[in-house]
């Protein structure tokens, strides 16, 4: 058993609170959109140029010009607001912006983070991954375990990089992992999906964790 995408999403949703200015990544971070508490006030920020983005739009109602960073069709708000891509990242690196929900294809123990590139694939552009690790408060990261069998959770990140020691939580679909990346840097496994066991997770991951559920605390490796 493992999270499917939507609880993984459901999960990161728990670390939005009320007042936040929030980005969502591509991928599985868009979907936290979906699991907004009822009541909470939480203003969705896009680099493109949006802040109080909607839910996305039921089919046939889709308005092309209404988009998200990840070109994905979205609705408005009345309390939404439209501006230049310029004012967007300015809010972004002034530290405006209390939390950013990224997918990944790598996180090292110590937060550092490569999800924009894989040497010798095209790609589009680093889009706005890097001022959003380096200027946001908070760093939330929603991916899956493995990718072809290998651990995504490495001792060092082999990709390049889109930051260092960046990344303060992690939501795979076998679990939680918070890392401490100042000071005392450790990965602590925090929880595990239903039906998985540390011995799983041990297996599947490469990086050096700690243990911590409910009140049990180990080391790993």
């Amino acid at each position: 058993m493992a999270w499917t995408r939507e609880q993984m999403a459901a999960r990161a949703a728990q670390e939005l609170r009320d007042g936040f200015y929030v980005n969502l990544g591509i991928g599985i971070p868009t979907l936290v959109a979906n699991f907004i508490p009822k009541g909470m006030n939480v203003k969705l920020q896009s680099e493109n140029g949006m802040l109080g983005m909607g839910p996305f739009p039921y089919e046939g109602e889709e308005d092309a010009d209404l988009i998200n960073a990840g070109k994905q069709t979205i609705t408005q708000l009345d309390s939404s607001s439209f501006f230049s891509s310029a004012d967007s990242f300015a809010m972004i690196r002034g530290g405006h912006i209390d939390l950013s929900i990224l997918g990944a294809m790598q996180v090292a123990s110590n937060g550092d983070l490569a999800n924009w590139m894989i040497p010798g694939h095209m790609v589009k552009g680093m889009g706005g991954a890097m001022d959003l690790v380096a200027g946001v408060k908070r760093v939330v990261v929603v991916m899956e375990h493995t990718a072809k069998g290998q651990s995504k959770l490495l001792k060092e990140c082999t990709l390049p990089l889109t930051g260092k020691r960046v990344a303060d939580l992690v939501i795979t679909d076998l679990g939680t992992f918070e890392i401490q990346r100042r000071g005392d840097v450790r990965m602590t496994l925090t929880s595990l999906a239903d039906g998985v066991t540390v011995d799983e997770i041990k297996a599947k991951t490469e990086a050096e964790f700690e243990i911590k559920l409910d009140g049990q605390q180990s080391m790993a490796s």
